[in-house]
């Protein structure tokens, strides 16, 4: 990987500039910024050269015709934000997310590791993460102990060895999250093991604990856990807090939490700001209209968070929980130099951001994008087989519905499904996922998704499968060959005429489009199946989580329908012809 360290003679250099032998790149002169150690502003100078803070102080530099000096008198400078819990795949790519969040002052991410995992070997993976280790911006990772959902082969794929490798890896600063913690809970050795073999390089291991009891936290406490993401109340926020969690508040598209958690702590008076972090937990693009972690800032400032609690909770705290502050969050001699330039502390969106010393937004305009990151390496999406009419029976006794956009329960299917259109007069549609390899699939029925979606076809999930949802199943199939032709997407059809369509050409997961155009994507999407009766919040989050079994009742999965309470396989996947 791309050492994060300097090389000798970069730091010798850098001593030089220290002693006034040599000029920096970049000195910030009248400065008045953010300290994370005294929480308080102070005044001064910062010298940059490369992406490194040489001083920050009252004192200045030896100047010559290559430094840049630039006077920063009646700003506010905070160090760069750092979302701690991204999921950097939801239709858009990392570098793209990446390059749209640093606009708003968010350069830094922890980011999720599962589909780089699942899709690739890890020596390929390992190249990705050294290429976007290289880009003004900063990445860190996660690894995943399981697949969240039932995978066939999972224990060939999950192995001591693939884990073990990318525990090993310095960027890689935390296990999890845990997502299959019943799992843990119940005698799994293996996931204890590569959590003691993470706490023994000092990593943190993140849980995934929604709505967990106070003897649930504790015995996750007691098996490795530091910290949890998921309080959807200020009492699980204390509850967290009382046994020693490291609490990160959400604020997604799905559980958009922050603004009550945060005006239930300042009710409550509760002294914990410095204990606190926050996250937009992997949210759709269009959520992310309003800012990354700018947008949490913001709200913490309307909460009534101190001005300090409220940008420290983006930068310092988050360094300081996962030991990096010899690196981040603070604006001090050595440090990366990941700066915000604010015109005022009330607003967090910065008119200037500095990231590893490279200016890439000034006087509110962007002065550099982030550059493409060559996702060749990922398998592109080759459905190189054909459906039948074998393929569209479905004749199961009991379908999924769903409860909200997440969550699904079984039902008793009463419909005639041998019909070649289901009655748009009910909410059940005909469900099918197949392996994008055509070796299996699992059909049933799926209510409460829309009334009038005649044939919808998708990419997008937690595995890279293919869901097929509609009223029809000639419009579920032309659906499905249209994705096949883009190699990955989302596409709606009616009446054998497409409706609309989001293509996903990185491994059929993710775009390669700017996030603006994607977000004008993702909104004609949304607002087709809302036209066509999708009622929930994000249909998005509905295709990621139909297979996804750490959440209840009844997943689909690659195994076949699956009972999540009791972890039974209620209806088995059928082998398919390679017709």
């Amino acid at each position: 990987m791309v050492n994060p360290l300097w090389r000798n003679t970069e730091i010798r250099k850098q001593l030089k500039i220290m002693s006034k032998e040599l000029s920096p790149d970049l000195v910030l002169t009248n400065a008045t910024y953010l300290h994370g150690i005294f929480k308080k502003w102070m005044n001064g100078n910062i010298w940059i050269n490369g992406d490194r803070i040489i001083y920050a102080g009252q004192d200045m530099p030896k100047i010559d015709d290559s430094t840049e000096v630039v006077d920063v008198s009646g700003k506010w400078i905070v160090p760069g934000y750092i979302e701690p819990h991204v999921h950097p795949y939801q239709l858009y790519n990392p570098q793209q997310f990446a390059d749209y969040a640093a606009q708003g002052g968010t350069t830094g991410f922890i980011s999720d590791n599962l589909p780089l995992f699942l899709s690739l070997e890890n020596e390929k993976a390992f190249t990705l993460l050294d290429r976007m280790a290289e880009l003004p911006f900063t990445f860190y990772w996660w690894t995943r102990f399981d697949s969240q959902t039932e995978l066939v082969g999972e224990d060939q794929k999950f192995t001591s060895k693939a884990v073990g490798e990318w525990l090993e890896r310095p960027d890689v600063i935390l296990g999890g999250e845990l997502t299959g913690w019943p799992k843990l809970l119940a005698g799994d050795d293996q996931m204890l093991y590569w959590i003691q073999k993470a706490k023994i390089s000092l990593k943190k291991i993140e849980g995934h604990f929604p709505g967990a009891s106070e003897k649930t936290l504790a015995r996750m406490k007691l098996l490795g856990a530091d910290g949890d993401h998921e309080a959807m109340t200020v009492d699980e926020v204390e509850m967290r807090l009382l046994h020693g969690y490291g609490v990160t508040l959400r604020h997604s598209s799905i559980r958009p939490d922050l603004p009550k958690l945060l005006s239930g702590i300042v009710e409550r008076e509760l002294n914990v700001f410095d204990k606190l972090m926050m996250t937009t937990d992997g949210s759709t693009p269009v959520f992310h209209k309003d800012g990354v972690m700018d947008l949490c800032i913001q709200i913490a400032l309307d909460a009534g968070v101190p001005a300090i609690d409220a940008y420290m909770m983006a930068s310092y705290n988050v360094a300081r929980y996962y030991n990096l502050t010899s690196l981040h969050g603070l604006i001090a001699t050595g440090r990366y130099a990941n700066l915000n330039i604010l015109d005022s502390i009330d607003s967090p969106v910065p008119s200037g951001v500095i990231s590893k010393g490279v200016w890439l937004k000034r006087d509110g305009q962007k002065v550099r994008s982030l550059d493409d990151v060559d996702w060749s390496v990922l398998p592109e999406l080759d459905l190189d087989f054909d459906l039948t009419d074998d393929d569209f029976q479905f004749s199961m006794p009991f379908g999924v519905e769903m409860v909200n956009d997440v969550i699904t329960k079984p039902y008793s299917v009463s419909v005639d499904t041998n019909v070649e259109r289901l009655s748009k007069e009910h909410g059940e549609s005909f469900l099918m996922l197949i392996d994008r390899n055509g070796k299996w699939r699992v059909n049933t029925l799926i209510k409460g998704f829309a009334t009038e979606v005649d044939g919808f076809a998708s990419s997008y999930t937690n595995t890279g499968d293919i869901v097929l949802i509609g009223k029809s199943r000639k419009d579920m199939w032309q659906a499905f060959e249209r994705v096949k032709r883009l190699k990955g997407g989302i596409v709606l059809i009616e009446g054998g005429e497409i409706v609309c369509e989001l293509p996903l050409p990185i491994g059929g997961i993710m775009s390669d489009l700017p996030m603006e155009p994607l977000m004008e994507q993702e909104t004609a999407l949304k607002k087709a199946l809302k036209e066509r009766g999708y009622e929930h919040g994000d249909a998005v989050y509905t295709l990621l989580f139909l297979m996804a079994t750490h959440l209840p009742y009844v997943r689909i999965t690659q195994k076949g329908i699956y009972d999540v309470m009791n972890k039974t396989i209620l209806f088995p996947a059928f082998m398919r012809g390679q017709g």
